[in-house]
């Protein structure tokens, strides 16, 4: 490979950690040619893009868009590939699913709302995390609910007595 050629795979790669939030490094090695093409397809309807790379230039393309992370760069040994995806979860649990009827892919690594989780023990966690718009909706939902109490509350039996002890002030008054 030439120089220039390395050099556009680099930008490749560069430009798609900067389309896309979150990535992971994998191990696919050792799958059979039917298990890839499945594993594959699944990623492409899942909306992951799979893409095998070279050690040397990915670490390149991560230094260009300053993702560099030491946890990421010691990860990047034997055969690498990354799953690109805007959904920070999607890879692992599409990983996990995969699993049951093979034992790869491995995750090495994982970039996930701008942490790095390291190792394939780390599956279940990346299967449960919530992404940023998830935490937001579920504190709006927090922050809505004793509104929502105090409006039933006034909807129901505890409005009317609250109308009539308002109805009660404004005779006195009179």
């Amino acid at each position: 490979m030439t120089k220039e050629e390395k050099l556009v795979v680099i930008n490749n790669l560069a430009e798609q950690l900067n389309a896309y939030p979150h990535f992971y490094v994998t191990n696919i090695e050792a799958l059979n040619a039917e298990q890839t093409a499945k594993l594959r397809r699944k990623c492409f309807e899942s909306d992951i893009k799979l893409v095998v790379v070279k050690n040397t230039l990915f670490t390149k393309a991560l230094e260009k868009v300053e993702k560099a992370d030491a946890d990421l760069v010691n990860v990047l040994e034997g055969s690498t590939s990354v799953m690109f995806t805007n959904t920070g979860k999607a890879p692992a649990v599409l990983i996990k699913e995969f699993r049951k009827s093979c034992d790869k892919p491995l995750i090495k690594a994982a970039y996930v709302e701008g942490c790095v989780y390291v190792g394939d023990n780390q599956l279940e966690t990346l299967c449960n995390i919530k992404s940023r718009e998830e935490l937001i909706g579920d504190i709006v939902a927090l922050l809505q609910s004793p509104a929502k109490n105090v409006i039933s509350a006034l909807q129901a039996n505890a409005g009317q007595k609250i109308a009539g002890l308002v109805k009660t002030l404004e005779e006195r008054n009179n």
